[in-house]
């Protein structure tokens, strides 16, 4: 899988985790040239609380374009150490 965003490749791994129609990449699979900071955080029931990244391409923000759950609950632990994308990216095979 492939995600994408302004021509970029954002992050690509045969290793994802699809949950809830998201594909879960990899953490270590993620372009870092691109990632800047983001402090919004948001809270699922039960995946516990997502932290977010933004996107800086050719000097383009997405903000909060990548989430991640640093310490998933226990039955969400599939997702743990792994990005997902949305706002634009687009992930395909």
């Amino acid at each position: 899988m492939k995600a994408m965003w302004k021509g970029k490749v954002i992050a690509e791994s045969e290793d994802t985790v699809l949950v809830e129609g998201n594909h879960y990449f990899p953490a270590s699979a993620l372009n870092r040239d691109y990632i800047t900071f983001s402090n919004h955080h948001t809270s699922c029931p039960w995946k516990g609380q997502a932290s977010y990244y933004s996107l800086l391409v050719d000097g383009e923000l997405n903000t909060d374009a990548v989430w991640y759950y640093p310490d998933p609950k226990p039955e969400a632990s599939m997702v743990r150490d792994r990005v997902a994308f949305w706002k634009g990216v687009t992930v395909s095979p």
